[in-house]
C-alpha cells in the first residue's frame, strides 16, 4: 500500500512540472502551456492587476473558455 501511495505522489508531482496548466479569468484564458509553478506566479501577477475570477485549470479545461489570450 505504501508503494502505491508513493507512486501516486510521484505521478502528481510530475504532472505539476508538465506544461499543461492554464490560468483563466471570468472572461478568458489568460495564459496556457505553463507548469503549475508558473501558473501560480501568473495568477499572482494577474491578481495584482485586479483581474477577477482567476483560477488554475488544465489546458484541456481552458480550451472550453471562449476567448484565449
Amino acid at each position: 500500500m505504501d508503494t502505491e501511495k508513493a507512486r501516486a505522489a510521484e505521478q502528481a508531482a510530475s504532472e505539476l512540472d508538465e506544461r499543461m496548466w492554464s490560468v483563466v479569468s471570468f472572461e478568458r484564458c489568460e495564459a496556457a502551456g505553463l507548469t503549475y509553478n508558473e501558473a501560480v506566479k501568473k495568477l499572482a501577477e494577474l491578481q495584482e492587476r485586479h483581474v477577477n475570477g482567476l483560477c488554475i485549470v488544465t489546458d484541456e479545461a481552458a480550451e472550453r473558455v471562449s476567448v484565449r489570450a
